[in-house]
């Protein structure tokens, strides 16, 4: 568990970059999080089944609140979407809320504790402690091993049901375009006028609340800094989108007093009804995505 500790001493320094932890873990998808910009007030691993991201799904994850020096190993839910699976009864009824063990939590609070730390850093080395006692690397290797065969059990479950959402193919789903989009900003052409906005060293562009509804995505444009309406639809878009658009832009210019907020729409396909509406629309942009796929041949040495 070494890279644990190396992750509870980062979190005090101020170094953001993740690239030199493991990619994945016991078949699992592994990521860090420190923050974007800035510092996060709680930073994370996540430990995420395929089709699942921590802003889509429900997840094993470490919540370091360094303010307090807790770690907690918790049953994990996404704060940015609804994800229509959740972990089962029994472990909501059996374990406490984060909210429960950390007195206000800046975030997370409603994921649920499986294991709580304590820790403590010395000379440049953290001890864990559990119930005030010294718990080793071997212990919460256990403690985390438990916990993901907990969620692989479940996993199993959301599979053998044939309509549910893991089963049937998140590939095909807005959120999953959407996630792409976050994860590879700065290589498609929207990074090159616009920007994602992040408060307190988190992302906040995503899944952006609204009394109204959530925005898909909701950034800035980085010449202007007039926030930009993001739509995600992950096949063909019509008209009725460009409604749905123009309610979200009509909030933001009201509630935020942005007199010149923009709308885009993200399509897989391109509708004629939305064409015509769109000529009638000033500050609506519309971009098509496309998927390629690639097969290699494997070499053998």
């Amino acid at each position: 568990m070494d890279f644990l500790k190396g992750f509870i001493l980062q979190s005090h320094d101020g170094n953001l970059k993740t690239s030199h932890y493991a990619k994945e873990y016991s078949d699992l998808r592994m990521k860090v999080s420190f923050g974007m910009g800035m510092s996060a007030r709680v930073p994370w691993i996540s430990f995420t089944a395929q089709g699942m991201s921590t802003s889509n799904g429900f997840y094993p994850v470490y919540l370091y609140y360094k303010d307090v020096n807790r770690l907690i190993l918790s049953f994990g839910i996404s704060e940015t979407s609804e994800y229509s699976g959740n972990w089962s009864d029994e472990i909501q009824s059996s374990y406490p809320k984060v909210s429960e063990v950390i007195e206000n939590p800046a975030r997370y609070g409603a994921s649920f504790a499986y294991r709580t730390y304590t820790t403590i850093i010395q000379n440049g080395s953290v001890t864990f402690l559990n119930d005030d006692r010294e718990i080793d690397s071997e212990a919460m290797s256990v403690d985390l091993n438990e916990i993901l065969n907990i969620y692989k059990g479940l996993l199993d479950i959301e599979v053998r049901n044939e309509n549910s959402v893991t089963s049937t193919g998140l590939f095909y789903l807005e959120s999953q375009l959407e996630q792409f989009l976050i994860e590879n900003w700065e290589s498609t052409p929207l990074s090159k006028n616009l920007e994602l906005i992040y408060a307190d060293g988190e992302l906040t562009s995503q899944q952006f609340r609204t009394d109204i509804g959530r925005i898909d995505l909701l950034v800035k444009d980085k010449k202007t800094g007039s926030h930009v309406v993001i739509e995600l639809k992950r096949n063909q878009s019509s008209d009725d989108t460009v409604g749905q658009v123009l309610r979200y832009m009509g909030w933001v210019k009201e509630k935020m007093s942005d007199q010149n907020v923009r709308g885009i729409i993200v399509a897989g396909k391109y509708d004629e009804k939305l064409d015509y509406a769109r000529k009638m629309v000033s500050g609506l942009e519309v971009f098509i995505y496309e998927v390629q796929f690639s097969l290699k041949e494997h070499v053998k040495n």
